[in-house]
């Protein structure tokens, strides 16, 4: 009888062993690509718009300034004492936030260059109201450069969606510049009363180009707002602003009226000008803050959903590693769970024989002359079957 061939072992490759853990790899990867492209991208937008917010800060700020300075302009070309407090406090409240915030939105320097230039004209006091008008000129135009340069460097410029972009524009740009040009429309009607008639002319073609550029930005302002409350998901906005804009809008249609010749004369009624002038920048004092505030809350809004979407992802990581961890733990269990019922040993210890491949002699205990029990198991049955006869030494 033959003996069984031993049973041959099934040897595993280490890329046989590896090749589980990798298709888990490979079909994980994608997944955790995307969840840190998503969050990257999350932190720059909640980046951003906590940095608009401090822009929003530093604009609130200017808000005083810019209604101080455009007032002690018209007292310097009007005449009228001026005691320069409100301009000094506002001034005052403006450098606390540009020295918190100023490194940060880089607006140190031309803060410096403003302040500068309303020291000098607080000290100096110009008597002759034209050299008012141009002394003050050139410090309006420091702010408004001051209001572009926070507004590009908060990133205010480039926000993403359409209703706090045409806010930002509004309260960082359009509103200064139309508070500005009303007041300077205003003042230069006061200066061209008093200059002689044969000035008369020129001074009408001042205050005519003038009033396009002051009228312009109120326009755009309306209009930016308008867009602003058609294109947003907000419920308050529109009932906040609309009706100050209503009232803003109103007093820039009179002062745009006062402002040209009545009658087919060639004289402007100075009384009735300044007084527009006045109403335009009280309303736009009572719409500004509206709209810095209606700003600020969206973009607080927008920050709050992208600490909820940063907190949704970190949970969504949390969940993807305790995945990969479950899936390399089962493929390892599984492979152990092969080892064994193959017969191979878990570590990379020695083989040892099967106990069927290796022949062990019979033990026969207790019985030591059984001369069967010293023969092959095959040779000893062969003697049962076919026993010796007298002719098999023939053979």
């Amino acid at each position: 009888m033959a003996v069984p061939a031993p049973r041959a072992r099934r040897r595993h490759s280490t890329m046989g062993r590896l090749l589980p853990l990798l298709l888990v790899v490979a079909l994980l990867a994608p997944m955790g690509l995307l969840l840190a492209q998503t969050w990257q991208h999350t932190g720059d937008d909640r980046d951003l718009a906590a940095r608009e917010r401090l822009g929003v800060q530093y604009l609130r700020a200017l808000a005083p300034v810019t209604d101080a300075l455009v007032e002690a302009q018209s007292a310097a070309v009007s005449g009228r004492p001026a005691s320069g407090e409100a301009l000094a406090r506002a001034v005052e409240k403006a450098a606390t936030v540009d020295a918190r915030i100023g490194v940060e939105l880089r607006s140190q320097e031309r803060w410096a260059g403003l302040r500068a230039k309303l020291e000098a004209l607080r000290a100096r006091g110009p008597a002759d109201p034209a050299a008012a008008f141009t002394a003050y000129g050139e410090a309006t135009d420091l702010l408004l450069a001051l209001h572009r340069k926070v507004r590009e460097s908060s990133g205010l410029v480039r926000d993403p969606a359409a209703d706090s972009f045409f806010l930002q524009d509004s309260a960082g740009q359009e509103l200064p510049e139309a508070v500005v040009g009303a007041g300077r429309l205003a003042d230069l009607g006061t200066l061209l009363a008093r200059r002689p008639a044969a000035e008369q002319s020129r001074g009408l073609l001042e205050l005519t180009a003038l009033r396009v550029s002051a009228l312009a930005p109120a326009n755009d302002l309306v209009d930016n707002l308008r867009s602003a409350v058609d294109g947003s998901e907000s419920t308050d906005l529109g009932a906040n602003v609309l009706t100050p804009l209503d009232n803003y809008q109103r007093s820039v249609e009179a002062l745009a009226a006062y402002s040209q010749p009545a009658g087919g004369t060639t004289e402007v009624d100075a009384g009735r000008l300044g007084a527009a002038g006045i109403n335009t920048h009280t309303a736009a004092r009572q719409l500004q803050p509206v709209i810095l505030a209606e700003l600020d809350a969206l973009l607080a809004d927008r920050v709050d959903d992208l600490d909820r979407d940063r907190w949704i992802i970190a949970g969504a990581v949390v969940v993807f590693v305790l995945l990969a961890g479950w899936l390399a733990a089962l493929l390892i269990a599984t492979e152990r769970r092969a080892r064994r019922r193959a017969g191979m040993p878990e570590a990379d210890a020695p083989d040892e024989p099967a106990a069927a491949d290796a022949w062990q002699p019979p033990i026969g205990a207790g019985r030591p002359s059984d001369k069967r029990a010293l023969q092959p198991v095959g040779a000893a049955r062969e003697a049962e079957v076919t026993p010796w006869g007298p002719f098999d030494a023939a053979r």
